[in-house]
């Protein structure tokens, strides 16, 4: 059985969900399409979708971007889809309170969100009743960092004796290490906690690892109530730039082209709207692209750091969108090969094998069964089909569509290798784990 329940869930850093029905409060905003570009509409012929609506959550996080611009630039009027809402939302358990509510009960249909919660949620183990998932695209690969607090300096990648000693001067000052991510499970809990443990650090017994909302990570940082963070752009550029602590590596170094956020839905709507979903990921899609083109990064920038999206200084994203990194210690890389992609080298397309490493992460830290049939969960909520389709119909070039589902065997920065065709060899391999 999971080891968290419904309760720990909600609870973030003294944020809660409660019960959901604030999407349009505690800081969430809706965005209409009063100042959406202008673009001509697309006749859809027998694809035309069979309604014009969708409601989508989105925390203040650059790998966000797709969404916003998709409806920034028109692309989803583009389609057919001419009155899609983009709502911002609290945290990551507000986010999953809402699609649970739906748009007909006042919620949301789908968001960009950590790839493990559409399975987290189609299980049940963090809802009130289980809430069936599709994963219909990959938002982006690599671009997250981890954080250090200036007490704690020369921490990196693989300083495993510097991280010990970290550890050993709180546990000298009577408290914990405290590592913050942003929901149990999600993205940055799993790489903290492999961060954690590469380094000799039991995530479950030497540190403490809560959650906190991505938009309180610097603030906490700032109030001396975390030692360590793992968060997307543009919190980690935004506490260097605040002289608040460093970043002692990006996510991509830990494991290079890394999946991230996804683009989900609710699997009702779509199995309701078969047309409309195919719009809205065709819309997602040609949104991606356009956000990975160089020449669009620093209009991208402008458009999402506006108040009513991230409400945050252009100078604190564009910098480590162009994939120049200053790591806040005198370390500065430019054109870093580890920088946020939203569609080369495959990024958008989410292969099942990725699915399937980060179910079993979630069964190494004791968040779903261990009996889960991680195979057929993934089956059942990655649609990479559907993003071939999109794929196809947006004109994308074959050599930009994956041939395979699985990118083979995948090899992280301390060496530890994870196969998709035997996950249970890879989790016996570890020394720390919940179960």
């Amino acid at each position: 059985m999971s080891r968290l329940s419904r309760r720990k869930f909600l609870v973030t850093s003294g944020l809660t969900a409660v019960g959901a029905a604030i999407l349009h409060g505690c800081g969430a905003d809706t965005n209409t399409t009063t100042n959406v570009e202008q673009v001509e509409t697309i006749d859809m012929g027998e694809n035309a979708p069979e309604i014009t609506s969708a409601k989508f959550g989105f925390i203040a996080l650059t790998d966000a971007s797709p969404l916003i611009i998709a409806l920034e630039k028109g692309i989803f009027a583009k389609y057919g889809m001419t009155d899609v809402e983009v709502l911002k939302q609290a945290s990551w358990p507000v986010t999953r309170d809402n699609i649970e509510l739906g748009s007909a009960g006042g919620g949301i249909d789908g968001a960009h969100i950590l790839t493990p919660m559409p399975y987290q949620m189609t299980l049940g183990t963090t809802t009130n009743e289980p809430v069936p998932m599709y994963i219909l695209a990959r938002l982006n690969t690599n671009g997250q960092g981890i954080s250090v607090s200036n007490a704690f300096p020369d921490v990196t990648l693989d300083s495993a004796e510097r991280l010990q000693e970290a550890v050993a001067q709180a546990k000298a000052e009577g408290r914990d290490f405290t590592a913050a991510m942003t929901f149990p499970g999600g993205t940055h809990d799993l790489w903290m906690r492999y961060w954690l443990a590469a380094n000799g650090v039991n995530p479950d017994g030497d540190a403490s690892v809560v959650p906190v909302p991505p938009p309180q990570m610097v603030a906490n940082m700032r109030t001396n109530t975390m030692d360590t963070f793992c968060v997307g752009e543009p919190w980690n550029a935004q506490l260097v730039g605040q002289g608040e602590g460093y970043s002692a590596l990006v996510t991509g170094e830990l494991w290079n082209n890394h999946p991230e956020k996804a683009f989900a839905m609710r699997k009702d709507w779509v199995d309701q709207h078969p047309k409309a979903a195919r719009a809205l990921l065709m819309a997602v899609l040609e949104a991606q692209q356009w956000c990975d083109r160089p020449e669009n990064v620093e209009e991208m920038c402008q458009i999402v750091s506006q108040n009513k999206w991230f409400r945050v200084p252009y100078e604190d994203i564009v910098e480590r969108s162009k994939g120049n990194i200053d790591f806040g210690t005198g370390r500065v890389e430019e054109n870093f090969e580890y920088a946020m992609k939203f569609w080369r080298d495959n990024a958008s397309y989410p292969y099942k094998s990725h699915d399937l490493w980060f179910l079993t992460e979630n069964i190494r830290w004791g968040y779903i069964p261990q009996d889960t049939d991680t195979q057929a969960l993934v089956e059942q909520v990655n649609r990479e089909d559907l993003w071939r389709e999109a794929a196809e119909a947006i004109g994308t070039p074959a050599d930009q569509i994956p041939t395979e589902t699985s990118r083979g065997v995948e090899t992280f920065f301390d060496g530890t290798t994870f196969d998709p065709e035997n996950p249970q060899a890879y989790l016996d391999s570890l020394e720390f784990k919940s179960i």
